[in-house]
C-alpha cells in the first residue's frame, strides 16, 4: 500500500510543468557559457567562473524548491504577512550603507560572503503570498468597495518608494503589474481598475521624467541608431545579434557580438545571443516554453478555483502574471520594444536571486496542483 500511495504521490505532479523549466534552466546554462566565456577570460581568468556560479545557484534553487514542494500551502498563508515585512526590512537594509553593495549606481544587493543577494527579488514573492491572503479572506470588501482595492495599493505604493530609493525601476512596473492583474482577477470592477491603470501610468511617466537617464533610455529605445556609438549602443548591438541569427543561428560558441560589441550579454541581454546563436528556431522554443509555462500556470489557478482552493487559486494566479510579465518585458527590451528596465529573463540570465526565487515560484505552483489533484482522489 506504501508504494502505490508512494507512486500516486509522484504522478500528481505536473511533469510537463517540470521538464519545461529544467529545459529553459539547462539552455540559460548553456548560453550563459556561452555569452560569457570570454568576458570572464579577460577580467577573471577563469573562462567558466560565470557558468559554475550559475548552476550553483541553480542547484541552491532546485534544493530548496524540493523541499517547498512538501510544505502545504496554507502554511505560506499563515506566513504570508511575516514574509511581507521580512521583504520590507531587507529592502530597508539594502539601503545602509556597509550592508547595501552599489554596482553601477545602484544599492540593489546585499553581500552574504561571496554571495550577492538582491532583496527586490524575493520581494515580488512575498508581495504575492501576501495579495493572495488578502484576496481571499477579504474577497467580498476587494471587490465592493473602493477600501479593499486601496489597502493592498498602498502597501505596493511603500515598496515602491523603497526601489526608488535604490533605485530599481524594472521591479516596479513588474510589481505594480503583477499586483493589478491579481486585484483584476479577483473581480475588482472594470471601472475601478481601468482608473487605477491610468493613475499608475501617469505616476511612471512622472518618474520617468524626473529622472534625466530614464528619459535618456526612452528616447534611446525610441531612435537607438540615432546615436549607435553611444546611448544607442547596447540596444543595436543586440539588434544585430539577433539579426545575425537568422534562422537556424550561427552555431553555439560561434557568437561575435558576445565576444567584442554586446555589454552585459549573459545577464539582461542573453536573449539577443541566443538568437544570434540559435537563430529563429531557438527563439521560437524559448518562447514557447514560456508561453507553456504560464498557460500552465494559468490552468493550476482556474483549477484550484474552481475546487474552492482561493488561496492557492490567487498564488498561481501572481506567479503566472510575474513570470510572464518578467519574461515578456526582457524578450521586449532584447528586441527593441521596450526601453531598456534591466530585468533578467526567468530562469536563463545570469542571477542567482533571480534564479532562486523563480524556482521557488515554480515549487509552490507544483504544490498547488498537487494539493487539488489529491482533494479530487480523497473525494
Amino acid at each position: 500500500m506504501s508504494k502505490r500511495h508512494k507512486s500516486h504521490r509522484q504522478l500528481n505532479y505536473d511533469m510537463s510543468l517540470i521538464l519545461s523549466s529544467l529545459t529553459l534552466l539547462l539552455l540559460g546554462l548553456v548560453i550563459v557559457t556561452s555569452a560569457s566565456i570570454n568576458i570572464a577570460q579577460a577580467q577573471l581568468g577563469e573562462p567558466l567562473y560565470y557558468f559554475w556560479q550559475q548552476l550553483a545557484y541553480a542547484s541552491i534553487g532546485i534544493i530548496l524548491a524540493i523541499i517547498i514542494i512538501f510544505i502545504p500551502v496554507q502554511i505560506w498563508q499563515r506566513l504570508s504577512v511575516s514574509l511581507l515585512l521580512l521583504g520590507m526590512s531587507l529592502l530597508i537594509l539594502v539601503l545602509i550603507p556597509g550592508i547595501g553593495h552599489e554596482v553601477n549606481g545602484s544599492m540593489r544587493w546585499i553581500r552574504l560572503g561571496v554571495i550577492h543577494f538582491q532583496p527586490s527579488e524575493p520581494m515580488k514573492l512575498f508581495m504575492i503570498l501576501y495579495l493572495a491572503d488578502y484576496l481571499t479572506r477579504r474577497h467580498e470588501e476587494v471587490r465592493e468597495t473602493l477600501s479593499g482595492f486601496l489597502k493592498p495599493i498602498m502597501i505596493v505604493c511603500l515598496i515602491t518608494c523603497l526601489l526608488l530609493l535604490e533605485p530599481d525601476y524594472g521591479a516596479i512596473v513588474v510589481l505594480f503589474a503583477t499586483v493589478l492583474g491579481m486585484l483584476f482577477l479577483a473581480g475588482v470592477p472594470a471601472r475601478q481598475f481601468l482608473l487605477w491603470i491610468i493613475i499608475v501610468a501617469l505616476a511612471l511617466g512622472v518618474l520617468i521624467m524626473l529622472a534625466p537617464y530614464r528619459v535618456q533610455r526612452l528616447t534611446t529605445f525610441m531612435n537607438p541608431w540615432a546615436d549607435p556609438f553611444n546611448s544607442g549602443f547596447q540596444l543595436t548591438q543586440a539588434l544585430i545579434a539577433i539579426g545575425r541569427g537568422e534562422l537556424f543561428g550561427v552555431g553555439l560558441g560561434n557568437s561575435v557580438q558576445s565576444v567584442a560589441y554586446l555589454p552585459e550579454a549573459h545577464t539582461d541581454f542573453l536573449f539577443a545571443i541566443l538568437a544570434e546563436e540559435l537563430g529563429l528556431v531557438g527563439v521560437v522554443i524559448v518562447i514557447s516554453l514560456f508561453g507553456f509555462i504560464v498557460l500552465r500556470a494559468f490552468i493550476i489557478a482556474i483549477y484550484n478555483e474552481r475546487k474552492g482552493l482561493d488561496y492557492a487559486s490567487h498564488l498561481a494566479y501572481g506567479i503566472a502574471l510575474m513570470i510572464g510579465l518578467q519574461a515578456s518585458i526582457n524578450l521586449g527590451v532584447n528586441m527593441g520594444l521596450l526601453p531598456t528596465k534591466g530585468l533578467t529573463l526567468p530562469l536563463m540570465s545570469y542571477g542567482g536571486s533571480s534564479m532562486i526565487i523563480t524556482l521557488i515560484m515554480l515549487a509552490l505552483l507544483l504544490r498547488a496542483d498537487y494539493e487539488a489533484k489529491m482533494g479530487d482522489r480523497k473525494l
